[in-house]
């Protein structure tokens, strides 16, 4: 199997408990025993997609078509997902109520958002990094202070921190098993103003005591978290996780109406949902919009997925192009932004960070030939 068609296998195997097209496509390959499970396991833990992988083959049976030890293997990490996902649903209520006992309401956002509100039949199927959630701008000084006050540290001590604009520095607390991220803002500052606290907030939905945004909303921070944060507009690669979430996220309301507040987000959003549609095999729930920018994006994406060589070339230039205008804003605020203006000051004259800049440039030198 090919790149290509193990991420497509993978991606519709995530359908199967809802998608019966695809679960019969899954089965008929399945009984071929012509599986490449070495790359299946490769690409769905890099996606971190392995635990839903599992809980969707056990659902509809399929299972019995596994090697035994790969099955094993499989409900090992399982469960082991499931009970820190059970940690960070308790440590996320206690943050809720903490919160809401001094008159804050915090919205919470991306993984633990999806855990608390119930959105997968199995908590293990999501892998979830920190505890995301955001509150408004005025409380958002004082939330840091009472989470603070509740034995919560930051994960990394530096001298000097980068200027964050998003959310807080990562905060841990001792015997908790997931970090916190504090936000403020919900997109990088390019497009804070179109996608936004004050936005979120007028049709978020109480479930279970815990406030999460709406559907609509979730979903396009599916995407968002994705596209728009992490480049990959960019990079036109798939992430099967963020993926996962907008197949599930479509089953509750229309994908394809999801976006039609935005203006500058429309047409990346959208391209993401045109991805998925092709890769999740066609599904009708992820109808998109067509347009020339999703042909062209489209195109793209088929090709590098096509071809593994051409998909690490572009992600290595992505990431460079990615890198650079990255660093060039980073200078461009410093002449107008007190934070950012000092913090570059100290990098560029910590004597560590130069040395380390110097090693690094010392590995990439090219080698003299033998």
């Amino acid at each position: 199997m090919n790149y290509k068609e193990t991420l497509f296998f993978v991606a519709k195997c995530l359908t199967i408990s809802l998608e019966e097209k695809n679960r019969i496509e899954i089965e008929q390959q399945l009984k071929k025993q012509e599986i490449d499970w070495e790359s299946v396991v490769k690409l769905s833990t890099e996606h971190y997609v392995f635990p839903a992988l599992y809980c969707n083959l056990k659902r509809v049976d399929f299972l019995k078509y596994l090697p035994e030890d790969l099955v094993e293997y499989m409900n090992h990490i399982t469960t082991l997902n499931r009970e820190r996902n059970k940690q960070i649903i308790k440590q996320a209520k206690e943050i809720n109520q903490l919160l809401l006992d001094n008159n804050i309401t915090p919205i919470f956002l991306k993984g633990t958002g999806n855990l608390l509100e119930g959105l997968y039949e199995d908590i293990a199927e999501r892998m979830v990094g920190d505890i995301d959630f955001i509150v408004s701008k005025e409380n958002y000084l004082k939330t840091i202070q009472i989470i603070e006050n509740d034995n919560y540290s930051k994960v990394t001590e530096e001298e000097y921190s980068f200027p964050q604009f998003k959310h807080y520095n990562r905060l841990q607390k001792k015997d908790n098993i997931a970090a916190v991220e504090i936000h403020k803002e919900l997109l990088i500052e390019k497009f804070a103003d179109e996608f936004n606290y004050e936005l979120v907030k007028t049709d978020s939905q109480t479930i279970h005591n815990v406030n999460v945004l709406s559907f609509a909303n979730q979903l396009s921070l599916s995407i968002i978290a994705k596209q728009i944060n992490d480049a990959g507009i960019h990079y036109k690669n798939m992430a099967l996780r963020n993926a996962y979430d907008v197949f599930l996220l479509s089953k509750k309301t229309k994908a394809i109406d999801a976006f039609s507040k935005f203006d500058t987000l429309k047409s990346p959003l959208n391209c993401f949902l045109a991805s998925c549609y092709e890769v999740f095999g066609k599904v009708a729930s992820l109808n998109y919009a067509h347009s020339q920018d999703v042909f062209d994006y489209l195109k793209k994406f088929n090709a590098q997925i096509s071809d593994i060589q051409k998909l690490n070339t572009t992600r290595k230039k992505a990431a460079f192009r990615v890198f650079i205008k990255a660093r060039l804003n980073i200078i461009k605020k410093a002449f107008f932004d007190k934070a950012y203006r000092n913090w570059l000051l100290k990098r560029i004259t910590d004597k560590n960070w130069q040395q380390e800049k110097l090693i690094q440039l010392k590995l990439k030198k090219p080698k003299p030939n033998a």
